[in-house]
């Protein structure tokens, strides 16, 4: 298989989404929203080509349009093809899009893939995983974490308020981002331990709530501070919806108030209010590694629907 056969190129516009989505994937069928939505662009959806046979293909996502890309969320291989000739096809084709796409000197964006839960015991998904990460590898990155992907769905029961916490509002910013900061002590959330590596809490807390929260379109009255009797604030979770589900978006017990089972009463808080919106489902996510939170969903209703690969590159890593 000569690798000089390879066509490497973004696709030409909407008319290609056809040979684009012809590597299965589950985000195949959120590109033509993403694409009128400007989420992607014709020019960071890239293809290698053996012929008319896509052999790889690989994207970029930004949350807003106008953005710059913020995760590449899909890098698929033709599993048909061998291992190393696949692998190196879609070295190829990531060195090249990355040259095109991302500035030059600049972190590449974070790695995200939905993958099967146990993923490694099934003969099939295992090696198509594998090959896919090898890619990434290879150009750089390294693994960050696996999460788990939760759904909770109309039907499931949703546990009554017992009494023990009052829930308000979130008052603002600034009180958000203050409850957010004393969270991150002692957290168990990979992406969280990653940002206190490089900064303090306070501005982790704070980037996160303005990258992140404060762009959901849903109503900030949804947002539920979990208080003691005393009023003295217990902790939070953030209800909301993104462009493509409803779902807890955050969820944070203060450190003096961890290993009571308050976790259970701000989730069910977090799901009433969403259930009551009448909405089909609700996702969540969180760590492989974070147990507590885990079991909680699964006391909550919540049902694991699959997992997801993080990778990310280092600061001044190879694009």
């Amino acid at each position: 298989m000569n690798p000089e056969d390879l066509i490497m190129r973004p696709i030409a516009g909407r008319e290609e989404l056809g040979l684009f989505r012809r590597l299965p994937y589950v985000l195949n069928d959120e590109l033509d929203d993403d694409l009128a939505s400007g989420r992607r662009r014709p020019e960071w959806m890239w293809m290698a080509l053996r012929g008319d046979r896509l052999v790889a293909r690989l994207s970029w996502w930004a949350p807003r349009a106008g953005e710059a890309p913020a995760l590449l969320d899909i890098l698929d291989l033709d599993d048909a093809t061998p291992g190393p000739a696949s692998i190196d096809a879609g070295v190829r084709l990531y060195e090249t899009a990355s040259a095109a796409v991302l500035p030059a000197g600049a972190c590449p964006p974070e790695y995200n893939a939905f993958v099967p839960s146990r993923w490694r015991d099934d003969a099939t998904a295992r090696p198509a995983v594998e090959n896919r990460m090898a890619v990434l590898e290879r150009a750089g990155a390294r693994p960050l974490v696996e999460r788990l992907r939760l759904e909770w769905r109309p039907g499931t029961p949703v546990a009554a308020p017992n009494g023990r916490l009052t829930f308000r509002p979130v008052a603002g910013r600034e009180e958000l981002v203050t409850l957010m900061t004393r969270v991150l002590d002692g957290t168990l959330d990979a992406h969280s331990r990653a940002d206190l590596a490089r900064m303090p809490a306070e501005r982790a807390a704070a980037q996160h709530y303005d990258d992140e929260l404060a762009h959901y379109r849903s109503p900030r009255e949804w947002w539920r501070i979990g208080t003691s009797p005393e009023g003295e604030p217990v902790g939070f979770v953030i209800p909301a919806r993104n462009e493509y589900n409803a779902m807890i978006a955050y969820i944070g017990v203060l450190p003096a108030h961890r290993g009571k089972g308050h976790v259970d009463d701000l989730l069910a808080e977090g799901t009433r209010v969403l259930a009551g919106q009448g909405v089909p489902r609700i996702r969540a996510a969180t760590d492989v590694g974070n147990v507590p939170m885990a079991r909680a969903f699964l006391r909550a209703g919540y049902e694991i629907i699959g997992q997801r690969i993080d990778m990310t590159w280092s600061e001044g890593g190879s694009r």
